[in-house]
């Protein structure tokens, strides 16, 4: 499995997730993204889900 994954939205890159113990942190390489910023994901895909709730505007969603 992979150390780390980048995270694309809608052919925006919202950040990269590395492995860490526990699980994935989220690091926002744009400003709309910086909410999950340093959050844990148990995944790739749940860091995926929660970047593309934030940008479809489901704030409390993506936290």
């Amino acid at each position: 499995m992979p150390d780390s994954y980048i995270i694309e939205v809608d052919s925006q890159t919202a950040g990269i997730v590395v492995r860490s113990q526990g699980g994935y942190c989220f690091f926002a390489s744009s400003h709309r993204f910086n909410r999950l910023e340093g959050q844990l994901f148990r995944n790739a895909r749940e860091a995926e889900r929660a970047a593309r709730r934030l940008l479809n505007g489901d704030v409390k969603e993506a936290a």
